[in-house]
């Protein structure tokens, strides 16, 4: 798949690749892991990053037979992450997305945030750093019947944007989120984020260092 003639709709992952949060949310989760005695390989871990909260804890009760309630996880998991997320000053904006996000939305290009995160953690995101000005939309995948790697989320994103798809693009740094705009049949960047080292992203139509290696693409 080339790189569409003319981009419409540019379609942003965020843990990862807005904002430098996947340590944050392994933090949140293995607290959780340790607080109900189970142990989450790092092999399975990789598995499950992209997915959505309640989707990975659904996966795990299933995979060690838990007496868990998944629901009950998530809220476990969110207060930990919400706790890290307040108390750290030095969490920052993924290196040149402020600035590539800017240059978009002045050349008129629809932007979409399309993330697995619940919707209370994307708004803290936005209102934290004020973007969103340059959003039309914000979607979580907590709120969708399937999460990444099904490809609901970039389908009803493309829709929103109301784009075609040989039109939109999606930004994305995991294996989950890139097997679903693959299979939404979206043109898909794999951002490789130093701190998601585990992704492949070898399914990803390009894959960039930097997201100044995309300014010559618009």
């Amino acid at each position: 798949m080339n790189f569409p003639k003319e981009v419409k709709c540019v379609i942003f992952d965020m843990d990862g690749v807005i904002i430098d949060s996947e340590e944050l949310h392994k933090r949140a989760y293995y607290e959780t892991f340790e607080s109900i005695g189970v142990h989450v390989s790092d092999d399975l871990y990789k598995t499950l990053t992209g997915s959505s909260t309640i989707n990975t804890f659904q996966k795990l009760v299933r995979h060690f037979n838990l007496d868990e309630d998944p629901e009950n996880l998530v809220l476990n998991k969110r207060e930990r992450y919400v706790n890290f997320f307040e108390s750290d000053p030095t969490l920052h904006l993924v290196k040149g997305v402020e600035d590539l996000i800017k240059y978009l939305y002045n050349k008129n290009i629809t932007l979409i945030l399309a993330s697995s995160s619940a919707m209370v953690n994307i708004n803290r995101v936005f209102d934290r750093f004020d973007l969103n000005q340059y959003f039309k939309a914000k979607i979580s995948g907590a709120d969708l019947k399937e999460s990444k790697p099904h490809p609901e989320i970039f389908e009803k994103a493309a829709v929103l944007g109301n784009a075609s798809k040989e039109h939109c693009i999606v930004i994305e740094d995991s294996d989950n989120g890139v097997k679903a705009a693959n299979d939404a049949g979206i043109f898909v960047v794999g951002y490789r984020n130093p701190l998601a080292a585990d992704q492949t992203l070898q399914n990803a139509n390009t894959v960039i260092e930097g997201f100044n290696e995309l300014n010559d693409l618009f």
